[in-house]
């Protein structure tokens, strides 16, 4: 979190959108490729907004 300079805000909102992909996928748990997608779409919007 801080390596990528993400606030508490945007880890609750990283994990949120793993928790749908996981969904999306059928998995039971957030698995970290899941993760690792949400932080993807985060980077992605935080460069379009700056």
């Amino acid at each position: 979190m801080s390596e990528m300079n993400f606030s508490a805000r945007a880890h609750d909102r990283i994990l949120k959108v793993a928790r749908t992909l996981a969904d999306l996928k059928g998995v039971e748990r957030i698995d970290p490729d899941s993760v690792l997608e949400a932080i993807g779409y985060r980077t992605l919007d935080r460069n379009l907004w700056t």
